[in-house]
């Protein structure tokens, strides 16, 4: 059997195992060690747990369930309402402000927490229902929080980055780094649809009213004084002190990644003791048990796909695929599509961790053969995988948003989130003319590669 028939024999089981809904980790798992006992030497069997061991013994995989705690420190705790509180308080002036203080409230909470479900379901479950009391359409509303939340993958520190950086061998610094730019990029263009989608709701609940018609409520005058503006900092601010405080470590080379993802974690447990009073164990157990669950389903994951990898290669699966694109002889640019197409599709039924473990080892040679700057990849793909996020059919940060606001019908959800997809290939098309966007920083402060 020749390397590229056994290589679609590979995926098509894959294929059919996933979608026999069995959960991602053990279908992986069960391809990669089925292919080891059909295909492999028997004694190959014997070093699965070596291998996956091997695999995942990385210093940088350990920030991961430290990122995770100090994530569900924030999350689990009042920080996420706060924030978004405050913020809404000192822009409602703003016209469509409280669209954007939803956008910024995401981009903050998914700097400090590093997920992008757990940023959708702490400023949605404040944001959604105060949006919708004062006269944001129900789509409206579920969209932009969606789409701001998948900005938990793309802003540091991204637990989906740290991946890419192990599979792609890349600085995780440099990544981090390169992630701020982009990140800036979407906020500002989630903002300004914002701004222009509340003006429109705005004129239309206006004309609606002048005619007669019932008075909405976004047509009510809201004010809050400098002293309620005041009062709602001293609860955010440790918080803002705590993301510039871990972004100084890790970017002045006082700390490694994981280093940092332990002070981090220590030091959100800590504000949450001192502001919040959360220190006993009844209370810290919502926060240890969510990032138990969750640090233990990712890094199953991680281990399977880090094993189902090992298997693609050690049969030349990755390596004739890689081969077979280059011989294909395609231009820069076509190649780029086509695998960024290709990352779009799997995003209709993988998480992006799955994505980048799974697909690293074929789309990288060709990506360095062709000349990309493989850091500045990184940001592409991680912005496209954003896309996966919210749309259908899995679109995972869609079901956040149906669970914490059920009575929104998911078509409303799903025509919400719309705009905001076309905003992210907007993002892309940005970055591909101007590549500056994402290596510019890094550049600036690590020096150019």
């Amino acid at each position: 059997m020749s390397e590229l028939t056994l290589g679609a024999l590979y995926g098509a089981v894959t294929l059919v195992v996933m979608f026999s809904g069995m959960p991602i980790a053990f279908a992986l798992g069960i391809v990669a060690t089925g292919f080891m006992y059909f295909f492999m030497p028997a004694s190959s069997l014997d070093t699965v747990t070596q291998n996956v061991y091997e695999e995942m013994a990385s210093i940088t995989l350990l920030s991961i369930p430290l990122f995770i705690l100090k994530g569900a420190a924030i999350g689990k705790s009042p920080a996420g309402r706060d924030l978004y509180s405050a913020i809404h308080t000192w822009m409602h002036k703003i016209p469509g402000g409280l669209g954007i203080a939803n956008v910024f409230a995401c981009a903050l909470f998914a700097a400090m927490a590093g997920s992008s479900p757990a940023t959708c379901s702490a400023i949605g479950s404040a944001g959604i229902p105060e949006m919708r009391k004062r006269g944001y359409s129900p789509g409206f509303a579920a969209g932009i929080i969606a789409a701001g939340g998948t900005l938990g993958i793309l802003l540091p520190p991204s637990i989906t980055m740290i991946l890419y950086a192990v599979a792609a061998e890349q600085s995780l610094g440099r990544l981090f780094l390169a992630g701020i730019g982009p990140g800036i990029l979407l906020v500002v263009l989630f903002a300004g649809y914002a701004v222009y989608r509340a003006r429109k709701e705005y004129r239309m609940a206006l004309d609606i009213y002048q005619k007669g018609g019932e008075k909405s409520a976004y047509l009510e005058d809201e004010h809050f004084t400098l002293k309620e503006k005041v009062e709602m900092l001293p609860r955010v601010l440790p918080f803002i002190v705590l993301l510039i405080g871990v972004m100084v470590a890790l970017y002045g080379g006082f700390a490694t990644p994981s280093e940092t993802a332990g002070l981090g974690a220590l030091l959100a447990m800590a504000l949450l003791a001192v502001i919040y009073g959360v220190w006993k164990p009844k209370d810290l157990s919502p926060i240890l048990g969510s990032s138990i669950k969750e640090s233990t389903m990712l890094l199953l994951i991680i281990g399977m796909s880090l094993l189902y990898s090992y298997v693609m290669s050690y049969l030349h699966i990755s390596q004739s695929a890689a081969a077979w694109v280059v011989s294909l002889h395609l231009s820069k640019w076509v190649l780029l599509a086509v695998i960024l197409c290709m990352v779009i599709v799997f995003g209709f039924f993988l998480p992006p961790v799955s994505i980048i473990l799974m697909t690293a080892p074929i789309i990288l040679p060709p990506l360095r053969e062709a000349g990309f700057d493989l850091i500045w990849f990184g940001i592409v793909m991680t912005v496209v995988m954003e896309m996966g996020l919210i749309h259908p059919p899995v679109g995972l940060n869609i079901f956040v948003i149906k669970n914490i606001a059920p009575d929104i019908p998911l078509k409303d959800v799903i025509w919400g989130v719309f705009p905001f997809l076309l905003l992210m290939v907007v993002a892309v098309l940005l970055l591909c003319f101007f590549p500056s966007i994402a290596t510019g920083l890094p550049d600036m402060i690590m020096g150019a590669k």
